[in-house]
């Protein structure tokens, strides 16, 4: 969330920062309103001060035994004056409030502008996409054909957009999981976490999914809960309204959980396969961090990342999202795109992110320094580490075989119990 004051001091520039964003807000209404919040908060200070005023010479006057009545209705109707323009204050201000809630963050000045993903801008490539000597299948095809994946079935269970897994692949997916939470918690230094997956409003506020992107979102009915759309949600907040000393700091968390979304806005987009689902498993990495240090993390959380695909020896690109395609918390984002043969193009498989003071505002989370007394505002990062269910459809789709099968990587082979092979299980 972004500072009342920096808003007003800095007017155009935000308006022109969300402008580049692609994102639109009645900063002219937000100009007259700001006015009118200030002119209501000098009233009631004029007020106060009166009333101070003839107070102490209410008191004055029944020391000296006068009649003081007059001047105590005459207080009276200056409080209940006040108690109005306190109300008219604070719906004034709750106003601004739902305004600068639904503002997107400021992009990093090193973020190239753009309008969408066609202007981002490729930072580097690893690895050689494989070639074939037959004809190439998608991940569903493949993983259908092998038994370990029905599409069919799962919606008969839930509805389209949920994957259901069988024998290898289960196994397949597990493994995944295992093989991500143990580099990032014995190589990188990750604390595992185990977080609620049903969270209250105020903590989805503090991370950016609400108001904006209450769609998207699963709501339990008649209550205050929802699903998590991402760990990051609970892993952010783990220190809401709380002031960390700043040796502690940085703070890495990684969690793996279920995610759940509605996908309201994918319009149709990747109905076939595991790339967007309404139920999906993913490994995220969250950082709390000062912001003297934010963006050599960021770097740092992006290798974090990609170690898993060059471990698993998938190609992959890295992007720098331009102004655009940036998320709605996010000041500088990478992309890590894994290479689909499948399919014939890179596809999104992380999302490395420096929110800055964005979510920590908005989450009220501070760091104080040594010998400071005032405490200031962490910076967070958050990333996925990987997409666990991207990561099986992208190992199905690199390591598919003439004759149906598709080789486990060398790196996961030991997570599925010596298994090199997954062989048709039907």
């Amino acid at each position: 969330m972004l500072d009342l004051k920096y808003v007003r001091e800095n007017l155009q520039e935000v308006e022109k920062a969300v402008e580049k964003r692609g994102g639109k807000a009645d900063f002219a209404w937000f100009s007259k309103i700001e006015i009118r919040r200030r002119d209501i908060l000098q009233k009631i200070e004029t007020l106060r001060n009166n009333r101070n005023i003839a107070s102490d010479r209410i008191a004055e006057m029944k020391k000296t035994g006068q009649d003081a009545q007059s001047r105590i209705e005459e207080t009276r109707i200056v409080s209940e004056e006040i108690k109005e323009l306190e109300k008219t204050l604070s719906e004034v201000e709750s106003s601004i409030n739902d305004f600068l809630i639904a503002i997107p963050n400021i992009p990093h000045p090193d973020v190239p502008e753009g309008k969408d993903e066609e202007d981002n801008i490729l930072l580097k490539k690893y690895g050689t996409p494989p070639t074939f000597n037959f004809e190439i299948k998608p991940h569903w095809e493949i993983g259908e054909n092998l038994g370990i994946l029905d599409f069919a079935r799962a919606a008969k269970i839930a509805g389209s957009r949920f994957p259901l897994y069988f024998g290898s692949g289960a196994k397949l997916e597990r493994a995944l999981i295992s093989f991500m939470l143990d580099i990032h918690t014995n190589e990188h230094g990750y604390k595992e976490v185990l977080p609620p997956l049903i969270v209250n409003s105020r903590t989805m506020t503090g991370t950016g999914q609400l108001p904006k992107f209450e769609e998207d979102l699963f709501k339990l009915e008649g209550l205050d809960y929802y699903l998590i759309p991402t760990s990051e949600v609970p892993m952010a907040n783990v220190y809401a309204n709380e002031i960390i000393d700043e040796k502690k700091l940085p703070i890495k968390f990684t969690a793996f959980t279920p995610c759940f979304r509605s996908e309201a806005g994918s319009y149709g987009r990747d109905t076939k396969g595991l790339i967007r689902q309404h139920q999906f498993n993913k490994v995220e990495l969250v950082k709390y961090t000062t912001p003297e240090t934010s963006y050599d993390e960021l770097e740092s959380l992006l290798l974090n990342a990609e170690t898993i695909l060059q471990r698993l020896e998938l190609p992959y690109k890295v992007v720098t999202l331009c102004s655009g395609d940036l998320g709605f918390a996010a000041t500088k984002t990478y992309d890590i795109e894994v290479w689909m043969p499948g399919q014939d193009k890179y596809r999104e498989i992380s999302s490395c992110s420096n929110c800055e003071t964005f979510q920590a505002k908005r989450a009220g989370i501070k760091y104080r320094k040594n010998g400071q007394k005032k405490p200031e505002f962490v910076h967070t990062l958050n990333g996925s580490g990987l997409a666990v269910g991207r990561t099986f459809a992208a190992i199905l789709e690199n390591y598919q075989q003439s004759d149906g099968s598709v080789i486990i990587p060398k790196a996961l082979q030991s997570y599925m119990g010596g298994q090199k092979v997954i062989q048709n299980e039907d």
